[in-house]
């Protein structure tokens, strides 16, 4: 049943939201062509210092800024819950959006902008509420840190995994943690709705194939042409499916959705079934295999010159307990005479949905929803829980969102026209007060 809540929070979520995409903190991955997160960082910190919670705003490079702060707890003798979100966003081209990406606009709704559910959405409804648990009295059971973090969509390395290599003190203490892409709803009918917790993620292996060859003009015949063998690989890559791998968290997906649908679900052929989930089967199909998909190419100088090398970048993806196997794939793939180096390589990370962290969810998202069906999931993408694991906390996506039953969700995140409904903005802070108020 739905509950008042957090006035407060659910009174400014929506203009925190919008204050906060318009700060640009466009990331590349080159720190010398991105906005940077400083100006972000900065804000935050005001915000909170507004209401008294002091923070520590750190840089791994200039520009490149985290925030870090204590909520005090009424049992400081327990560990700590992190609850973390990036301040950096994919870059966007204004010439293709509806609105300015960048202007943070509430239209029909919705709050418009760069971030908007990736991730600045879960920013604002965090903020809001310990902004009014601040002025409002509220402690939670035990503290909570906080971190809004540099970096994440370059895979962390200026942010989360700065922060644990450099600082580990400031977050070493936390046990369990949530963040991004989890808690999400998917409607089954009127009185059913599936509710996305993550609780893995794939690996990260981003690589760069390079092959040689012989350099030569254009005119002449070439048998062995770095362009051509760079492309055959590529195309290889491209076109492969590999096999289907379902994972415990998936299983557990399946079968929730076989019960909610009144379907039977094949193993090998999970898709078609998924298929009636809408936009969201893209994104639950991809974690259940390992992916390689090719990203960039780069070759030549002048049309009538054969180069003496081509690379070109592959956005790989392995399940967990899927590298070893992943590495044989992609040998099969590449082939002989092309090298491969990895531009950022990371473990996948997975828990079990279970235990009190787990409880608190769930009876939070039920008590704001009738009809809230938690499930476990497996994200095909990745997060800075990976630097965190590193730490032994058990991490969670959470960020909590009821959704309209015909919002193309999954194309929002670093898609056009990215938004999300300012009513769900609400319900997730009402859903994160019950939850933070009992763990």
């Amino acid at each position: 049943m739905e509950s008042e809540g957090p006035v407060q929070a659910q009174a400014e979520v929506a203009e925190l939201l919008s204050e906060l995409i318009r700060i640009d903190t466009t990331n590349t991955g080159d720190t010398a062509t991105s906005a940077g997160e400083r100006v972000a960082a900065e804000w935050v910190a005001g915000k909170l210092d507004e209401v008294g919670i002091a923070s520590q705003v750190l840089e791994s490079e200039p520009g490149r800024a985290s925030l870090v702060a204590r909520v005090e707890g009424a049992d400081r003798s327990r560990p700590p819950l992190l609850v973390h979100g990036h301040l950096d966003v994919v870059p966007a081209d204004p010439a293709e959006w509806s609105v300015h990406p960048f202007s943070g606009e509430e239209r029909d709704g919705y709050v418009w902008g760069r971030g908007a559910v990736d991730m600045k959405d879960m920013d604002a409804m965090v903020l809001s509420l310990v902004r009014d648990w601040a002025r409002t009295g509220v402690r939670p059971p035990r503290d909570i840190v906080l971190a809004f973090l540099a970096d994440e969509e370059a895979g962390g390395t200026l942010g989360a995994r700065w922060l644990v290599d450099e600082h580990p003190d400031l977050v070493a203490d936390c046990t369990e943690a949530i963040s991004e892409v989890g808690g999400f709803s998917i409607t089954v009918r009127d009185d059913l709705r599936l509710y996305l917790v993550q609780t893995a993620e794939k690996g990260l292996a981003w690589m760069r194939l390079t092959a040689g060859g012989k350099p030569g003009h254009g005119s002449f015949v070439h048998d062995d042409n770095a362009v051509t063998r760079l492309c055959q690989a590529v195309a290889r890559i491209g076109s492969a499916r590999l096999p289907t791998v379902l994972t415990p968290p998936m299983r557990q997906f399946l079968a929730a959705v076989e019960e909610a649908y009144g379907i039977e679900i094949d193993p090998d052929q999970p898709e078609e079934a998924l298929a009636r989930l809408g936009s969201i089967s893209r994104m639950i199909g991809a974690a259940l295999r390992n992916t390689a998909n090719p990203t960039m190419l780069d070759a030549g100088y002048k049309t009538n010159v054969i180069p003496g090398t081509a690379s070109a970048t592959v956005d790989g993806r392995f399940l967990h307990g899927q590298a070893e196997e992943f590495e044989r794939q992609l040998a099969s793939l590449i082939g002989e005479g092309i090298q491969r180096e990895w531009i950022v390589h990371d473990q996948a990370v997975e828990t079990t949905f279970d235990g009190p962290l787990v409880d608190q969810m769930v009876a939070a998202l039920k008590s704001e929803d009738d009809g809230a069906r938690p499930v476990p999931f497996t994200m095909s993408g990745g997060t800075d829980a990976k630097s965190f694991e590193r730490l032994g906390i058990r991490c969670f996506g959470f960020s909590p969102l009821r959704l309209p039953a015909d919002l193309d969700f999954a194309s929002l995140f670093h898609g056009i026209d990215e938004r999300v409904p300012v009513e769900s903005l609400r319900f997730g802070v009402r859903v994160l007060d019950r939850f933070l108020r009992a763990v």
